[in-house]
């Protein structure tokens, strides 16, 4: 009888652990990221073992997914929010990170869009895709919504990595992406969460990788640690100095990449003195 009883027992502290283990397994917070080619960790080679999404799950232990896709805009963000495996991690998702929107302008005509503002100073076209982001965004958080009522949204601004002659126009358009941003947050007290990651990133190129867009291996470590910190003070998280499982490797970029663009800027820097010089004379 002694035997079966000691038997019995230990079937039962067996089955125990395997529903304490299982109740750890559920309670544990689910992470999920979405966006573009910032929250993919294009600027890094190895960016799934390493973008600053790995590094936040693997700090505060959540599940994790990242369903960001290289080049996307809002309007392909918001049809990525179909599919389907997207939105069964959006059910079960207890916070959500968003980087989007600087694609809406450099897949909108960049060179037009920085003619108009360094040559001609006319930035009625940032203005309008500054308005179409800010409608799309409205729709992206209603979907989130209407599958996940509960998840906390940390949304991050956009930051600007140029220098030189394309920092104002890239400046414009950021500005714009983050007031519509600051905008929405607004009007809709308590549905988003906004991270800063553009006062975290600066103006030190060190953060921001060989193409001058994406934030490299020490910008990815940035924007965890400003996560981290957000996360800390929603009682979201417990530990804000990140764990780095994997050391993010930056991409190399041939320079011709970075010297095209640069070059542009250059000549129509040019050009806007002649035509300031131009219409001022003809005034």
């Amino acid at each position: 009888m002694k035997k079966i009883t000691a038997i019995i027992l230990s079937i039962a502290m067996v089955l125990c652990l395997f529903t304490v283990g299982g109740y750890a397994a559920e309670d544990k917070p689910f992470y999920l990221v979405l966006g573009d080619s910032i929250a993919y960790g294009s600027g890094i080679s190895n960016s799934k073992e390493a973008c600053y999404g790995k590094i936040v799950s693997d700090t505060n232990g959540y599940d994790y997914a990242n369903h960001s896709v290289p080049g996307h805009t809002t309007a392909n963000l918001i049809n990525r929010l179909s599919n389907e495996v997207v939105i069964a991690d959006l059910k079960k998702a207890d916070i959500i990170s968003i980087s989007i929107g600087g694609n809406d302008f450099l897949m909108s005509n960049l060179i037009g869009l920085m003619f108009d503002s360094i040559v001609k100073n006319d930035h009625a076209e940032f203005d309008r895709i500054a308005e179409g982001f800010y409608n799309n965004f409205c729709k992206i958080i209603d979907i989130i919504n209407s599958h996940n009522e509960d998840a906390v949204i940390l949304m991050q601004t956009l930051y600007n990595p140029q220098s030189g002659y394309l920092r104002a126009p890239y400046q414009e358009g950021a500005d714009r992406i983050n007031a519509a941003i600051e905008k929405y947050n607004t009007e809709n007290p308590g549905e988003i969460v906004i991270v800063d990651v553009a006062s975290a990133l600066g103006d030190d190129m060190a953060n921001y990788a060989d193409d001058e867009i994406h934030p490299s291996a020490k910008g990815n470590e940035i924007i965890a640690d400003v996560i981290l910190d957000k996360l800390c003070e929603l009682s979201l998280g417990s530990d804000t100095t990140p764990v780095i499982a994997a050391k993010g490797e930056d991409i190399e970029i041939p320079a011709i990449f970075t010297a095209t663009l640069r070059i542009a800027g250059f000549v129509f820097n040019a050009i806007s003195v002649v035509y300031n010089l131009f219409t001022g004379f003809f005034a």
